[in-house]
């Protein structure tokens, strides 16, 4: 395969070359697309005598091509259409057309001419002059589907933009789906906001950083893992509605639905709570879901999904049911209790918190077909949440599963500093936490929350896997345009 591509390549630099003999520029310069291919197919459709007789200036890259002789019909396609052109020698003239001679699909051109309809009644652009703006040097995959590595279609995104629709629809959605966000946020009188992605604390959320260094400060950074702690002094200063469409970086694992960099909303409301959080988060994912599909309805992976149904569960009774696992049990019973359940643990996990982590991963709410809140998490997975008045060991907490995937988590934010450092110290002295944090306590924080942070709520979505439950996407690849991938062989 890769000889008869070296071969294809070879000819079209022959091509190429006698272009450049020709005084042909094989990379021209601005054009003046005037119509768009989507514009002028739908002006005509409106209204097929609006074009009789006049010239339309149209550019996009030839994805077929038919040869008859000295004519030759072409599909030309820009970024949302396609339309089909016809170039013959007797309109263009002979020297023109041996240029058209050394044009191939994937070629990028720039035509004039006149619509008009075959008999067939296709519409086409009678072509009496084009120019070409880029030669494709390389052929485009004439089964690009049908590609056994799957990373190659993930590596080469560029080309699978091109070939693939339905790929660019996806992408179109994703752009829409973020649109919408903001349009509903806007709407409720939230500010959009930016913070830092280089840290000199990585917190705000569990996870491991990726580590930089500044050479003027001559000191160590960590890409942000959550804009949280960042959001939240925001508050302090007085604004009382934010969000932030994020990127995020975790140095961890990748899979389905993991990529080292990712994006993610976070939303905060001074003066309300878990409860408030909640409503938000279903009316959001709703109305995007409304005005993105058309429905409240959706289908992931063959599952049906009610969005008009929302459930809340309870964590601390599933650990119960499934482990028999209460949050005041210390770690060596916690570790007992699920090696009769058969579940293995490495030597090396050694924590409360590493145990809790592995144990939510083998949780997931049993109803797929609506989503699920899952509430009254263990304290110790929520060192930035307020407890819950009745019992201390639980927070005011949820995280929002979909077709069970976790989509969104959000709680009422701690905001009382001396509980608020109790909890880092707590943190980072935890045996199995991250090198990162441990034994440092984000003093900056503290001093924020020492000058009063109002009762607030804090909402988490993640807008990767939301794009997938709404785009039917079986991978968080699909999903995002460039994703991490392993060095090419």
């Amino acid at each position: 395969m890769s000889h008869e591509i070296n071969e294809l390549i070879k000819q079209r630099l022959g091509k190429l070359d006698a272009l450049k003999k020709a005084g042909v520029n094989p990379y021209g310069g601005a054009f003046p697309n005037l119509f768009g291919i989507k514009g002028l197919v739908d002006e005509f459709t409106a209204d097929n005598s609006k074009f009789a007789a006049k010239e339309v200036i149209v550019a996009g890259r030839i994805m077929a091509m038919r040869l008859h002789g000295k004519s030759a019909f072409c599909d030309l396609k820009d970024q949302q259409a396609k339309i089909q052109i016809y170039i013959k020698e007797d309109i263009i003239s002979k020297e023109k057309f041996e240029i058209f001679e050394k044009i191939d699909i994937g070629d990028i051109l720039g035509v004039k001419g006149e619509v008009f309809k075959t008999r067939t009644g296709e519409l086409t652009v009678k072509v009496t002059d084009f120019t070409l703006l880029s030669k494709s040097l390389r052929p485009l995959p004439e089964k690009w589907h049908g590609l056994k590595d799957v990373e190659t279609r993930y590596r080469q995104r560029y080309v699978d933009l091109i070939v693939n629709d339905e790929v660019k629809s996806i992408f179109y959605t994703r752009s829409k789906i973020v649109t919408k966000i903001r349009q509903f946020l806007d709407g409720r009188g939230y500010l959009e906001v930016e913070t830092p992605m280089m840290h000199p604390i990585p917190g705000g959320a569990a996870g491991k950083p990726f580590k930089t260094h500044h050479e003027a400060l001559d000191m160590d950074l960590y890409l942000r893992i959550a804009p949280e702690i960042y959001l939240k002094k925001l508050l302090v200063g007085g604004f009382e509605k934010v969000y932030e469409v994020n990127r995020s970086f975790r140095n961890e694992g990748i899979s389905t639905r993991h990529n080292p960099e990712f994006t993610m909303l976070e939303v905060y409301t001074a003066y309300s709570d878990c409860s408030g959080v909640m409503r938000l988060t279903e009316e959001l994912i709703r109305f995007a879901a409304k005005e993105v599909l058309g429905k409240e309805e959706l289908e992931y992976q063959g599952l049906k999904i009610d969005l008009t149904k929302w459930e809340k569960v309870s964590f601390a009774d599933l650990m119960k049911q499934n482990f028999d696992i209460n949050p005041d049990d210390d770690t060596k019973t916690w570790i007992q209790k699920l090696k009769k359940k058969d579940i293995q643990l490495e030597k090396s996990i050694i924590s409360r918190t590493q145990v809790l982590n592995i144990i939510a991963d083998l949780i997931e709410p049993k109803s797929k077909t609506h989503p699920v809140f899952v509430v009254d998490v263990f304290t110790e997975l929520c060192p930035l949440a307020k407890a819950k008045p009745d019992n201390p060991l639980l927070t005011d907490r949820f995280e929002l599963f979909i077709a069970g995937m976790e989509v969104a988590n959000a709680y009422s934010e701690l905001n009382d500093p001396i509980e608020q450092r109790k909890r880092f110290k707590e943190q980072a002295k935890d045996e199995g936490g991250a090198p990162e944090v441990k034994g440092k306590t984000d003093e900056d924080f503290i001093r924020a929350l020492e000058y009063g942070m109002p009762p607030a709520g804090g909402l988490g979505i993640g807008i990767d896997r939301l794009v997938m439950l709404l785009t039917d996407a079986a991978s968080i690849k699909d999903v995002i345009l460039f994703p991490q991938l392993r060095k090419e062989a």
